[in-house]
């Protein structure tokens, strides 16, 4: 980047970190904070609306549906997280490939399971072979989206569930009396209660969220773990221009440093947002606030 590097071994000292520091493997590094910051921004609100569906699911009178929401719920909680992971994402990819491999290549004359093989037309393949790098990498990703909103949305789920029984029994047989109905009663009393009650587990799964970006790496997406690994590595003037011994010491501590102000900035937020809600609230909480703005 600096127009002192272009001779690595003329350097030392500070210019030779600042040149070390912003080779292209370095911006990469770089480049993957974004990368799991976004990957969070679209999980959370995602795991959020699935897990909402699923409670929803969960607590219906109608027996089948409520059956799929809990068996949701307890089958992807029961199974470990790596796991599902490494399952889930080759499970969808090449489900998606069949379902265009039998559109696009009905004449195909070959079984799709050849052995341990999977094998469509290459009409089928996704993305296309012959696709630019960064639309590999965008579907990668994407794929690492859905599967953490799956992961994520059966806690979340489980969480709504729980907030959903905590509201108080007597305010839904209010809202009934003033002749509401089930639905109004549903959006207009439970919903917006039930969220005091399900924010400190939300919380918790957020945090877990954060920690869970790591695995990233086995859904194929150069993370900020994978690079952190990658340049700590020991180096020889053999293969990089910039050569050192074991550093991954370092940079994990670096990646220490960057997760632990991360989660106090969401725990600050987090604390701030249940003192908003906890505001009117027959919770411990709501009561301590009533008593201190008294």
């Amino acid at each position: 980047m600096f127009s002192y590097c272009t001779d690595p071994e003329t350097l030392s000292g500070l210019s030779w970190l600042s040149c070390y520091l912003t080779t292209g493997k370095h911006m990469s590094l770089y480049y993957a904070v974004p990368t799991v910051l976004l990957l969070l921004a679209l999980t959370a609100p995602l795991a959020l609306g699935v897990g909402f569906l699923g409670a929803m699911a969960a607590r219906a009178r109608f027996a089948p549906l409520s059956w799929v929401g809990k068996s949701y719920i307890a089958i992807v909680r029961g199974v470990p997280d790596v796991a599902f992971f490494l399952f889930f994402v080759i499970a969808l990819d090449q489900a998606l490939e069949w379902l265009l491999h039998k559109a696009r290549c009905p004449d195909w004359p070959e079984p799709v399971r050849q052995g341990n093989d999977f094998v469509v037309c290459s009409a089928a393949k996704i993305p296309p072979g012959t696709a630019p790098q960064w639309i590999h990498e965008s579907y990668g990703f994407m794929l690492a989206v859905v599967t953490f909103a799956i992961v994520f949305g059966a806690f979340v789920a489980n969480v709504l569930f729980g907030a959903m029984r905590a509201v108080p029994r007597a305010q839904l047989e209010t809202a009934a009396a003033y002749g509401m109905n089930t639905r109004q009663t549903f959006w207009r009393i439970l919903v917006p209660q039930m969220w005091v009650y399900a924010l400190p587990g939300l919380g918790n799964l957020w945090m877990v969220l954060i920690k869970a970006t790591p695995l990233l790496f086995l859904l194929g997406v150069e993370d900020i773990v994978y690079w952190a690994r990658e340049l700590g590595g020991a180096k020889t003037a053999r293969f990089s221009d910039y050569p050192h011994p074991d550093w991954r010491m370092w940079y994990f501590l670096g990646l220490l440093v960057f997760y632990l102000i991360f989660t106090r900035i969401s725990e600050i937020f987090l604390e701030r947002l249940m003192q908003r809600l906890s505001h009117g609230q027959a919770t411990t909480g709501g009561e301590a606030l009533r008593k201190a703005d008294a």
